[in-house]
C-alpha cells in the first residue's frame, strides 16, 4: 500500500487559498451551530420530558463545543515542507521499548534501527527481562537494557518507567523512541534532527504513525489520517503538537529538566504538606495546653513552622528550611524541659526538700528528656517526627528523577504537555518514516483504544491543561480539545436513546414544529459535513466517524474507570496491545455486547416507526426524520460487523 496523506504538499499559493476557504467555512459552520443550539435552549426544550430533552440539548451543546475546538485546531494547519538538513556529530540513542512482544518482532525492529544511516546507538529496553532477547541483541550488535534490583517492590510505571530507567543509564543528546513493532526507515534521523539545530528550545519532533498491515478498507479503523494529518498539523500551527508515544525524537536536556523540576516540585509539595500537618498538630495541642508555659512553647513552635512555610514560599532551599526548623524545635523542646526541671526544683525547695541535684542537671540530660515521653509537650515530638518523615529522597520510587510523566497509563501526552508548560517547543513533521503493525483483531484494537482514552482522561483529571501554569492559552485549548473528545461516549449514548424513545414510546425530546427546527438544523449539518471534507484535504475520514459512534461504550468505560482511579484510588492496569502479525481466530462478540444490544434497540425502533406511520398515522415529518437518524446510527455501527469478521491482514499469509 502507498501511505496516504504524507508529504503531499501543494504549492504555497494553492495552500494559502485552501486555508482561506477553510477558515471561512469554519466561521460559517460555527455560526450556524451557535444559531441552532441557542435556539434549542431558548425555544425547543420539552420540559414535560426534561429527563431526555435536557440531556439531548446538553449533548448537542457538547457537539458544538467539540466542533469549535476542531475548527480552532485546523484554523492554523501548518505544513512544514522540506525539513532542514541534519547536522553531523549529534549523539543519538534509539530506544525500542518492549515488554512481552514476540522476540522475532522486536529483533526485526532492532535490526532496522541499527541500520539507520545517521550515527547512533541502538538500545532494546526489555521490561520482560528475557534471556532470548538479550542474546538476540548481542547477535545483532545492539545494546540491551532491563530494570535493576532498585525497581524491586517499587512502582514500575509501565512504559514510562521503562524509558525513565533507560534515560538514567544512557547519554545520547537526542532520543528516538520506537515501539517494539515500529520499524524505522534508514533516513529517519536525517529527516528530523535538522529541526533541533534550528531551535535550541525544541524538545520534540513527532512523525506520523502508519501501519503496513492494514487493508484498504481498514476494518478496525487503525489508520488515523485526520489526526496524523490536519489535526496534528493544526496543533503544530498553535505550538502544541504532542508526543504520541513512538516515532518521535526528543531532546534529552528537555526531558532531564522535566525530571529535575518534577523532583523539586514533589519535594516541595512533601515539605509543605509536612509543615501544614505539623502546624495542625501544634494548633490542636495549644488548645489543650494546661499551663501558660506549655501554651507559650507551642505557640512559639507554631510560629517557627509558619516561618518555615513562608521561607519555602519565598524560594528558600528546602534542606536549609527543614534543618533550621529542626534546630528551632529541638531548642524549644530543651527550653521546655529545662523549665519543667526548674519548676520541680522550686517546688521541692518550697517544701523544704533537697532537690538531689535536679537543678544541676546537665545539658545532656535535658536534651535526652526533651525527646522522651517525660516531656509535657509531646506535641513537639510529633512535630519533629512529621518533619523527619518528609521523603526528600523519594524512597517510594526506584529513582528520584522521573523525566517521563507517570501520572497516567500513557506517558506521551502528559510529558509533552509539561514540556510545553516549561517553555519547550515541538514540531510535527508529516512524513511517514516508520511503519508499524496495527492490532489484527477487534479485542486487541479495543484494548488499545481503551488504554489511550483512559490515559488521556487521567491526564485531564490530574493535570487539567486549562489550569496548568506555563501553557499559552492556545496550547491549553489544543490539549483540552483532545481530552474533551473522549467525553463523546456520553453524548453518543443520548443521541442513540432519543430517537428510540420517540419511535417506540412517542416521547418528544424536541418541542418544536418541523419548519423552525429544520431551518436551523439542516444548514448546520450540511456545513458541518462539508467542513470535514475541506479540512481533511481528501483524506478518508468516514471510518473514523463510524468508530467514534460505534465505540461509545469504550469511551464511557474509559471515563468512568479513569475517574475511579484518580478520585477513588482504584487500580488501572497497563495492557500491552497484542501485535504479533498473526490472524485472530476469536470472534469477540462479548467485547461488543452493548453495541449489539443497542443495534437491536435501533432495529426495533425502525420497525416501530414504520408501524406508527402505516398503522397509526403518526406525524410523518418527525417520524421520518427519526427513522433516518436511527438508520444513520445503524450504518455507523455496522462497521463492527466487518471488524468481528476480520481475521488479520492477508499479506501476512503471503509472507509466510
Amino acid at each position: 500500500m502507498t501511505p496516504p496523506g504524507s508529504r503531499a504538499y501543494k504549492g504555497e499559493a494553492a495552500e494559502t487559498r485552501r486555508l482561506a476557504l477553510l477558515r471561512v467555512w469554519i466561521a460559517l459552520t460555527i455560526l450556524l451551530g451557535l444559531n441552532y443550539v441557542i435556539w434549542r435552549w431558548w425555544a425547543s426544550v420539552n420540559w414535560s420530558a426534561w429527563w431526555i430533552s435536557v440531556p439531548l440539548v446538553l449533548a448537542e451543546t457538547y457537539s458544538i463545543v467539540d466542533l469549535s475546538l476542531f475548527g480552532m485546531t485546523v484554523w492554523k494547519s501548518r505544513q512544514r515542507g522540506e525539513p532542514p538538513a541534519a547536522p553531523a556529530g549529534l549523539g543519538v540513542d534509539v530506544f525500542i521499548t518492549t515488554y512481552n512482544e514476540p522476540v522475532g518482532l522486536v529483533l526485526d525492529t532492532a535490526r532496522a534501527a541499527r541500520d539507520i544511516t545517521y550515527p547512533h546507538r541502538t538500545w532494546i529496553l526489555d521490561d520482560g527481562d528475557r534471556a532470548e532477547l538479550r542474546a538476540g541483541a548481542a547477535t545483532l550488535g545492539v545494546d540491551y537494557l532491563t530494570r535493576g534490583e532498585e525497581w524491586a517492590g517499587k512502582p514500575r510505571h509501565a512504559k514510562a518507567g521503562n524509558l525513565n530507567n533507560a534515560l538514567m543509564q544512557t547519554t545520547g543528546e537526542f532520543i528516538l523512541v520506537l515501539d517494539a513493532d515500529m520499524v524505522p526507515y534508514p533516513h529517519i534521523l536525517d529527516r528530523t534532527l535538522g529541526y533541533f539545530a534550528q531551535d535550541e528550545r525544541l524538545a520534540l519532533v513527532q512523525t506520523p504513525q502508519y501501519f503496513n498491515n492494514v487493508p484498504d478498507d481498514d476494518p478496525l479503523g487503525s489508520q488515523a489520517p485526520l489526526f496524523y494529518g490536519p489535526i496534528q498539523e493544526g496543533k503544530d500551527g498553535w505550538g502544541a503538537s504532542f508526543f504520541c508515544g513512538s516515532n518521535a525524537v526528543l531532546r534529552r536536556e528537555a526531558l532531564m529538566e522535566l525530571g529535575i523540576l518534577g523532583y523539586v516540585s514533589a519535594t516541595e509539595k512533601a515539605v509543605v504538606t509536612g509543615l501544614k500537618d505539623a502546624r495542625g498538630i501544634l494548633r490542636r495541642a495549644a488548645r489543650r495546653a494546661v499551663t501558660p508555659a506549655e501554651r507559650a512553647a507551642l505557640v512559639a513552635t507554631h510560629e517557627a513552622v509558619g516561618d518555615a512555610l513562608a521561607a519555602v514560599g519565598n524560594g528558600a532551599p528546602l534542606g536549609e528550611v527543614t534543618f533550621v526548623l529542626g534546630e528551632r524545635i529541638s531548642e524549644l523542646s530543651r527550653l521546655a524541659v529545662a523549665g519543667d526541671l526548674a519548676a520541680i526544683a522550686a517546688d521541692l525547695d518550697d517544701l523544704g526538700i533537697e532537690d538531689h541535684g535536679v537543678t544541676a542537671a546537665s545539658a545532656a540530660i535535658v536534651g535526652s528528656l526533651a525527646t522522651q515521653e517525660l516531656s509535657p509537650l509531646n506535641a513537639l515530638d510529633a512535630v519533629r517526627a512529621t518533619i523527619d518523615a518528609i521523603d526528600v529522597g523519594r524512597s517510594g520510587e526506584a529513582q528520584a528523577l522521573l523525566p517521563m510523566a507517570t501520572i497516567s497509563v500513557t506517558e506521551d501526552m502528559a510529558t509533552s504537555m509539561r514540556l510545553h508548560a516549561n517553555g519547550w517547543r515541538s514540531v510535527y513533521h508529516n512524513e511517514i518514516l516508520v511503519e508499524g503493525l496495527a492490532p489484527e483483531g477487534l479485542a486487541a484494537a479495543l484494548t488499545q483504544r481503551l488504554r489511550w482514552a483512559q490515559g488521556t482522561v487521567q491526564v485531564l483529571l490530574r493535570e487539567n491543561p486549562l489550569a496548568l501554569k506555563g501553557l499559552r492559552p492556545a496550547q491549553r485549548l489544543m490539549y483540552f480539545s483532545t481530552m474533551w473528545s473522549y467525553l463523546a461516549g456520553f453524548a453518543t449514548l443520548v443521541y442513540l436513546v432519543a430517537p428510540v424513545l420517540f419511535l417506540t414510546a412517542g416521547v418528544l425530546p424536541v418541542n418544536s414544529y418541523a419548519g423552525p427546527f429544520f431551518w436551523r438544523f439542516l444548514p448546520f449539518m450540511v456545513a458541518n459535513q462539508l467542513l470535514f471534507l475541506v479540512a481533511s484535504r481528501g483524506l478518508p475520514t468516514w471510518r473514523g466517524q463510524q468508530y467514534t459512534i460505534a465505540l461509545f461504550p469504550v469511551w464511557i468505560t474509559a471515563c468512568v474507570t479513569a475517574a475511579a482511579n484518580v478520585w477513588g484510588g482504584r487500580p488501572l492496569s497497563f495492557a500491552v496491545t497484542p501485535k504479533d502479525g498473526t490472524r485472530s481466530e476469536r470472534r469477540p462478540l462479548r467485547e461488543i455486547r452493548w453495541q449489539i444490544v443497542t443495534a437491536v434497540a435501533l432495529v426495533v425502533a425502525v420497525v416501530a416507526g414504520v408501524l406508527r406511520l402505516a398503522v397509526w398515522g403518526a406525524e410523518p415529518v418527525g417520524t421520518l426524520v427519526n427513522i433516518g437518524w436511527v438508520c444513520f446510527d445503524l450504518v455507523a455501527m455496522s462497521v463492527l460487523v466487518g471488524a468481528v469478521r476480520y481475521r488479520g491482514y492477508p499479506g501476512n499469509e503471503e509472507e509466510k
